[in-house]
């Protein structure tokens, strides 16, 4: 991980952020659905998508060769 010289990884402040909207969203979904408690649950379900994608799109692994990953293993 790359620091920013506090100890604080860069783009996790992003990340963070995201994550807090989401979970925003979700609450607003769950009032809506008649249930917080399941808006909760989706809310932290996107949010792990949410940061899978964040980091592929950060490109940590770009050029990293694997002969057993085919595209379709996590």
């Amino acid at each position: 991980m790359t620091a920013s010289g506090t100890g604080w990884p860069r783009g996790r402040t992003s990340w963070i952020l995201g994550t807090i909207v989401l979970f925003a969203a979700g609450i607003l979904v769950g009032i809506l659905l008649g249930s917080v408690w399941v808006g909760l649950l989706i809310a932290a379900v996107v949010s792990i998508g949410w940061l899978m994608a964040y980091e592929s799109w950060r490109g940590r692994s770009v050029g990293v060769y694997d002969r057993d990953d085919n595209g379709a293993q996590l």
